[in-house]
């Protein structure tokens, strides 16, 4: 693992391999060990960052408030300090976020964009209302809500099929700090809507989408991309398809590495 200073704020993330920069983006309440079965296939040809986003893995909190934008200059200056001018950025669920604020603050740096369970829009006022509750929820039962909130994001039909997988994602979102947590809560419920970007991005753009995802609306999430040149993949299940559909994934996104 590496570090890196960020307004006095220790980075960790990880790099491998060599070739087109591939910037791996985790969710919340997840870190950068995601993407642990991705990395030696992915590092083959290309060169792979793995980064703990602000509040989250082994990377330190920089405030009470993580947000899109804040994350994004954090990914920045690392990019920046590894002398890499563009890369195509993966981002999933938050990570996605946080991948579209990067590419409206620096869209020069953007070589491809994948959002892997994610949304170019804003919360709606019931997803703000939501994101306050669950706030409320986690400084009362810390660990009642990690468990619940991760337990959601699968498919029912995959609870009991990935029950060994699922309870790792438990232990390493166990490892978020409180402040992490709320401070990407809140992040998150303030971001700005970028649909904009998948109309008028001069790069290519895939959005991955479960059929059965409990966080994001399926029907909702295709809307976005009506007129667009955005590719689309769909998977049968919920909202983590780097474990419920993991070889399809596998095999989508390194289609799509070879831009």
């Amino acid at each position: 693992m590496k570090t890196f200073h960020y307004k006095n704020t220790k980075i960790s993330y990880s790099e491998t391999g060599k070739g087109t920069a591939v910037v791996l983006l985790h969710g919340f309440l997840e870190n950068k060990t995601m993407w642990a079965e991705y990395i030696p296939e992915f590092s083959k040809k290309n060169r792979v960052i793995a980064i703990d986003l602000l509040g989250h893995g082994e990377t330190e909190c920089l405030g009470y408030v993580h947000g899109m934008e804040d994350q994004a200059d954090m990914v920045h200056a690392l990019l920046h300090e590894l002398k890499i001018r563009k890369a195509i950025l993966v981002g999933h669920s938050m990570g996605g976020y946080i991948a579209l604020a990067f590419a409206e603050l620096y869209p020069d740096n953007i070589k491809g964009l994948v959002l892997l369970n994610s949304t170019s829009r804003a919360d709606s006022d019931e997803r703000k209302i939501n994101r306050d509750r669950a706030i409320i929820a986690v400084k009362q039962n810390y660990s009642a809500f990690v468990r619940m909130a991760i337990g959601n994001l699968f498919s029912e039909d995959n609870r009991e099929r990935l029950a060994e997988a699922i309870e790792e994602v438990k232990l390493q979102a166990l490892k978020t700090p409180l402040q992490g947590i709320v401070a990407a809560l809140e992040g998150m419920k303030i971001r700005k809507d970028r649909e904009v970007i998948l109309h008028f991005a001069p790069y290519p753009i895939l959005l991955v989408l479960g059929k059965k995802d409990g966080v994001l609306i399926y029907e909702e999430n295709l809307e976005q991309i009506e007129g667009t040149k955005v590719q689309l993949k769909t998977f049968p299940d919920g909202h983590m398809s780097h474990i419920e559909n993991k070889r399809q994934l596998m095999k989508t996104l390194l289609g799509f590495f070879k831009l």
